[in-house]
């Protein structure tokens, strides 16, 4: 019998589980949708009234739908734009858009000002930005052009292809990508994850300064500098002074030529020598090949 009724009261609870369950999700979408505190007795009030105090009292109670717009946006621009940025600059849309509401027409504020949220944030990013909309729209149908092709080739296009599908010149998309180039732009401070070891740093500690040689570098550099002094003594008086004058005087083959008494082609010939045995001495020292 205790088997029975324990039985029974399982199945009761599992049949009222769901009805329980779909209550819960209810409440939760009504309190999700509502996150600003307007009623219509606040609109009948300014309506009434006309005064700044109502109207101050309305706009503050719909900054919550200024940051629901602007968290939304946020979601598909870079790290670097900050949220609170677009919630003053939505606030200004917002104003707008109570300043031009006619309640009279029969739609909800909310409806009318969304879309007027939306436009002021995106125009002043449109402001903020130095490329113009044009290269933009280039540089997104370049990108959507590369991946399609990419999806029905199985492997990143061919120039000629990407220009093929796009219909242009091949001279017009090197144009166009050389315009696209300068829209990326990457944050030093933003963290990203490391090839060799897979740890997150930021992005400035992986630049690489390839013009700056690094303690190696500039060992080996004075090395072959002080290696080239004892190589040039190994040449001949001739081969030294072509050297001397070509390179430390920055004199020319014709001026040298005259100072030397000999024609400009001779000393060519002599240049080419010294330049043949200093460039097989360094290769003999180092061990150099190529």
């Amino acid at each position: 019998m205790v088997t029975v009724i324990k039985n029974e009261l399982k199945r009761a609870k599992k049949k009222q589980k769901p009805e329980v369950l779909s209550n819960q999700v209810k409440v939760t979408r009504t309190r999700r949708v509502k996150r600003w505190d307007v009623t219509e007795r606040d609109w009948s009030r300014h309506h009434r009234l006309k005064s700044d105090e109502t109207r101050k009292t309305l706009l503050s109670k719909y900054i919550p739908l200024v940051r629901n717009v602007a968290t939304r946006m946020a979601m598909g621009f870079p790290r670097s734009v900050e949220l609170s940025d677009l919630v003053s600059t939505g606030v200004i849309g917002l104003i707008e858009a109570f300043a031009n509401f006619d309640p009279d027409r029969g739609v909800k504020f909310e409806t009318y000002a969304v879309p007027r949220i939306r436009g002021a944030i995106l125009d002043e990013l449109r402001a903020l930005d130095w490329v113009p909309r044009s290269t933009r729209a280039k540089s997104r149908e370049i990108e959507r052009a590369y991946m399609a092709l990419e999806n029905d080739l199985g492997r990143p296009p061919e120039k000629t292809e990407l220009a093929k599908y796009l219909k242009v010149s091949l001279e017009e998309l090197h144009d166009a990508l050389h315009d696209v180039s300068g829209t990326g732009i990457l944050s030093l401070d933003e963290v990203i994850y490391r090839e060799d070891d897979n740890r997150q740093v930021p992005r400035i500690e992986t630049v690489i300064d390839r013009e700056t040689l690094s303690v190696l570098g500039e060992i080996e550099k004075k090395e072959l500098k002080s290696f080239l002094n004892v190589a040039i003594d190994r040449l001949t008086k001739q081969e030294k002074l072509v050297v001397a004058l070509y390179y430390y005087e920055e004199l020319t083959l014709k001026e040298i030529g005259e100072v030397m008494s000999i024609s400009e082609s001779r000393v060519s010939q002599i240049h080419t020598r010294s330049v043949i045995k200093l460039r097989n001495m360094v290769r003999e020292k180092f061990a150099l090949t190529g």
